[in-house]
């Protein structure tokens, strides 16, 4: 088969592990920047231009899209899919997975474990927000921040009150969620491909860092779900719509809380802490749809 990973950068070890796994299946690989794409949209044809050559005979793409381009990195995967080509991650998914707020909302509506969080316009009444979640400390996310970037513990009220304000004098959304103690700094990554959790890990921040996150300086192990952790994981996956997933939980003392459903989970941390080949586990994924 041809198969499209839809990828900005080449050296990136998910694209190069990605391309690696579809070569060693016997695939034709090729790595598009979808920022260079060029769509053609009429009645019968709709066609993918790359570097001004047309995109022919592709059989499924791989998106790799970051959150700074999700826009026309959207538009692309869903001219693929008019193009009636298998694509591992559905556009509609990507949109919905992007957005924070409607992300909870949806794995609220599912049933899902949460940590508590409030959503305002702007609000003024910062004190009622604050008591809301439970009181100090709290977490404070921007909706559009990315690798644990926009987050911050405030751990008295009067931090609380300054970085909500300082934000909503910004324009900058953000949501205010509780802050799970127990979890001590860290979190766990399930990674779910087509209903089947993979591989998982525990992400630890580093000493004095409340964020797990590795781009942060974090480390990873694997670590076996507990049933809860696992069906928490997997109905998160079902419920974004993602055949491909990494599903960001807190365990807390009344079970397992999502934190986020990631579209495009980078494969060097779970790979290096599981062993596992997931980027094997995602070509397989594509090859039984197509």
């Amino acid at each position: 088969m041809k198969l499209v990973v839809l990828s900005r950068n080449p050296n990136l070890y998910s694209t190069q592990r990605l391309i690696e796994a579809g070569k060693q299946r016997g695939h034709e690989m090729l790595i598009v920047d979808h920022s260079k794409c060029d769509l053609v949209i009429e009645k019968k044809k709709p066609a993918v231009y790359y570097k001004g050559q047309k995109l022919e005979d592709v059989d499924a793409v791989i998106p790799r899209i970051g959150a700074s381009i999700t826009f026309y990195g959207t538009a692309v995967v869903r001219q693929f899919e008019m193009m009636k080509v298998f694509t591992a991650i559905e556009s509609q998914a990507l949109v919905r997975s992007r957005d924070k707020l409607r992300s909870l909302q949806i794995l609220s509506r599912a049933g899902l474990g949460l940590p508590k969080t409030v959503f305002t316009n702007y609000s003024r009444n910062v004190k009622d927000i604050i008591r809301i979640v439970g009181g100090t400390p709290v977490v404070i996310k921007v909706l559009e921040g990315t690798q644990g970037l926009g987050v911050v513990l405030a751990e008295t009220d009067n931090a609380a009150e300054s970085v909500i304000e300082a934000f909503n004098g910004l324009k900058a959304r953000v949501i205010v969620q509780e802050y799970i103690k127990e979890s001590k700094g860290a979190d766990v990554r399930a990674f779910v491909v087509d209903g089947v959790v993979v591989g998982a890990m525990k992400r630890q921040g580093k000493k004095g860092e409340f964020r797990s996150n590795l781009h942060r300086g974090g480390t990873a192990e694997i670590i076996e779900l507990s049933e809860d952790e696992e069906n928490a994981a997997l109905k998160a996956a079902r419920v974004m719509g993602l055949g491909v997933a990494g599903v960001d939980m807190l365990q807390s003392n009344h079970g397992p809380l999502i934190l986020e459903v990631n579209s495009s989970p980078g494969l060097e941390g779970i790979e290096s802490a599981t062993g596992t080949d997931i980027a094997r586990s995602i070509i397989r994924y594509v090859e039984r749809n197509v």
